[in-house]
């Protein structure tokens, strides 16, 4: 089966809408809401009755014209448009709900300390990039005209590129760009975010005076946050970090616990973490840290006398869904595994991204870097991290938030059938049978998605 539409689409669907069961197979994919890749289940479930143990319902895969079609719920959105709608839609409700209360996280967080923190990867040499001031583009990387690297290339750049320029990311001599240090960062970005989380608590105890161990017991760090890919190549964190009392947000933080302490002590732990990278006799010695440039915010209701740039709940939770969504497709990379050497050949990627690749695959053949899984990761750049995370206590979780839509689906299930004052349990058997559409099933849930549609009961 496929996603694409092929000739003979149209026709192949009029002569499906002549057939008997065409409702049926019609509503097995509008319910859907437009997903691109559907799994094919095949089995048979009942309804039965808590009270007395009757069956009131069974269906099979036989009335959704021999399969039921289940959404894919990928939350790339170069993947599944639609799911990763649903995806990005659960994201912003959780951040959101960690930010200023709802989905059973008590309203009083919002007087907690709160802070919008971007940690950015270090530079491995220059890259070509558009500059903006006061509304005008200036020039890339002025330098004296003549001025070149070691192996001949200008290391400036005077150009005033637009923002569909093809060179922006790439950089200015290839052979002077340090590959292996942006790739071991890359496979230890997430081990360094740990880190900045276990040394800030310690900063923010030094900095207030109290010891590790009292830190623990009045107060609770907490946080969520996303991986977001750059033109060139390396993610930017994203995070939302907050201060509440020892339970969580459901507890009041001690009265040392404010936004300037918490700002202050984001900005210095993130000039100061930093890992050892592996493989110092093949590559080189390589200290693993954060870039120069560091933003922290106080995400608060906007104030144009205040001193810091605020940033508003609702702009903090959607930037951050929004980017939950996206991967190192972003970047110009590929969203799939590579799994030989020699599909390098016909990789659709720009230069920087294949040298980036290529990097991977090398380093990933050495056992001093085994336990990085590079190869794995080399469609990735060598980033292995979860995209979107969240520490336990921050709010609630997208199971939480999922299993709730997945109720209220269920219940409006129940009242259509007649079941709503009964007590049940559904007891079913499925099996996996496959995925994807027919060009007939295609081209109606292309018509879905255009229409924007969404996931039906």
């Amino acid at each position: 089966m496929t996603t694409s539409l092929v000739p003979g689409s149209a026709a192949a669907l009029v002569a499906r809408a002549a057939e008997p069961e065409f409702a049926a197979w019609r509503r097995n994919i509008v319910r859907l809401g437009g997903c691109t890749n559907p799994i094919h289940l095949v089995g048979s479930a009942t309804v039965f009755d808590t009270t007395t143990g009757t069956a009131l319902l069974s269906y099979g895969s036989d009335v959704y014209g021999g399969r039921m079609l289940i959404a894919c719920g990928n939350r790339r959105a170069t993947v599944c448009p639609a799911c990763s709608a649903l995806y990005r839609a659960d994201t912003y409700q959780l951040v959101r709900a960690g930010l200023v209360g709802g989905k059973n996280v008590t309203e009083a967080v919002s007087g907690h300390p709160r802070v919008f923190a971007t940690l950015t990867a270090p530079g491995f040499g220059p890259v070509h990039t558009r500059r903006e001031r006061d509304g005008l583009v200036r020039a890339c990387r002025p330098r004296r005209p003549g001025e070149r690297c070691p192996h001949g290339y200008p290391i400036g750049c005077r150009a005033h590129h637009s923002a569909d320029d093809p060179r922006l990311g790439e950089p200015l001599c290839p052979r002077c760009y340090d590959y292996a240090g942006a790739v071991l960062w890359h496979a230890l970005a997430g081990r360094l975010w740990h880190r900045f989380g276990l040394e800030l608590r310690r900063e923010v105890a030094r900095r207030v005076g109290v010891s590790r161990t009292e830190f623990g017991e009045v107060a609770r760090l907490s946080y969520a946050k996303v991986a977001e890919y750059q033109r060139r190549g390396l993610v930017h964190f994203h995070g939302v970090i907050r201060l509440d009392g020892p339970d969580g947000p459901d507890s009041s933080p001690p009265g040392w616990a404010t936004v300037p302490v918490l700002m202050d002590a984001v900005r210095a732990v993130a000039g100061r973490v930093q890992l050892t990278a592996p493989g110092a006799g093949v590559v080189g010695h390589r200290e693993i840290r954060f870039g120069k440039q560091v933003d922290a915010r106080p995400v608060t209701t906007y104030r144009p006398d205040a001193e810091e740039r605020p940033a508003s709940a609702a702009a903090v939770a959607g930037y951050i869904a929004k980017y939950a969504t996206k991967g190192a497709e972003s970047a110009g990379a590929v969203d799939g595994r590579i799994y030989h050497a020699r599909d390098l050949v016909m990789l659709p990627v720009r230069a920087h991204v294949l040298r980036m690749i290529g990097t991977c695959w090398w380093l990933g053949g050495l056992p001093e870097f085994e336990s990085l899984g590079l190869r794995r990761w080399a469609h990735m750049l060598g980033y292995g991290g979860h995209f979107s995370t969240k520490s336990r206590r921050y709010s609630t979780t997208l199971t939480a938030l999922r299993q709730a839509s997945a109720d209220h689906r269920a219940e409006q299930q129940r009242a259509s059938l007649g079941l709503a004052d009964c007590s049940t349990v559904t007891v079913g058997q499925w099996r996996y049978a496959g995925r994807g559409y027919s060009p007939a099933a295609a081209l109606l849930a292309a018509a879905v998605r255009d229409g924007g549609g969404r996931h039906g009961a």
